[in-house]
């Protein structure tokens, strides 16, 4: 069993059955029996066990998880308490202070204050190598994550999905926008953010707007 949360483990079940993701499990196994990888091979499986699959909200797309040590805790854009807030999470929480005119600056990057109101922090792939980003590009965790998206896709409705640069973008092909809420923007990087393609996208207002005009709660970000 991968997943505990029984909403999620029923919903994916057929998937875990898959060749694909069966291989893709041994070769995961191997990678963390003969290197050092993150998250913890616990924390793999993180963000599918902060709600139930009902309880979906809000999904924000990642590319892969923090590569240092002691870093991810398999929630993408998220660290560890006590562990440095990264560039790109500095200039998510100053877009937040901005749009809701805060001098508030969190003094952790744990997101799972987030995802335990219904924020899935979906990284497209679920592990990597230790210094080494994007390093388990060639693992097929593409496949998996893609079956999440289409999953909610299909079996939810009224969903905001933050799609910030084009790596996360290309997974928005597989979303019906008559159903959810698409947001793009740039990357919260300081190379994107810096060029003017993050600052001031408005996305943390226009999503719990959405939510409110859906009559779900909205997100304490």
């Amino acid at each position: 069993m991968f997943i505990k949360k029984a909403s999620w483990q029923q919903l994916l079940a057929s998937e875990f059955q898959k060749p694909y993701f069966l291989e893709l499990m041994q070769l995961v196994a191997q990678e963390y029996e003969t290197t050092i990888c993150f998250p913890p091979k616990e924390l793999i499986f993180n963000s599918f066990e902060q709600f139930e699959f009902e309880e979906t909200k809000v999904v924000i797309i990642g590319q892969d998880p923090y590569h240092g040590t002691g870093e991810a805790n398999g929630l993408c854009f998220s660290v560890n308490d006590g562990v440095a807030i990264p560039p790109s999470l500095k200039n998510i929480f100053t877009e937040i202070n901005t749009e809701y005119e805060s001098i508030f600056f969190p003094n952790s990057g744990n997101l799972e204050r987030w995802a335990k109101q219904g924020v899935l922090l979906l990284n497209a792939g679920l592990t990597v190598r230790k210094d080494e980003a994007n390093s388990h590009k060639h693992l097929k965790w593409n496949l998996f994550t893609d079956a999440v998206i289409q999953l909610i896709n299909e079996q939810s409705e009224n969903v905001v999905f933050l799609l910030w640069g084009s790596f996360a973008q290309k997974k928005g092909k597989l979303i019906n926008r008559n159903k959810h809420l698409v947001l793009e923007s740039g990357h919260p990087s300081p190379l994107s953010a810096n060029r003017g393609f993050w600052f001031g996208n408005n996305h943390f207002k226009l999503t719990n707007a959405y939510l409110n005009e859906k009559g779900k709660k909205e997100i304490e970000w």
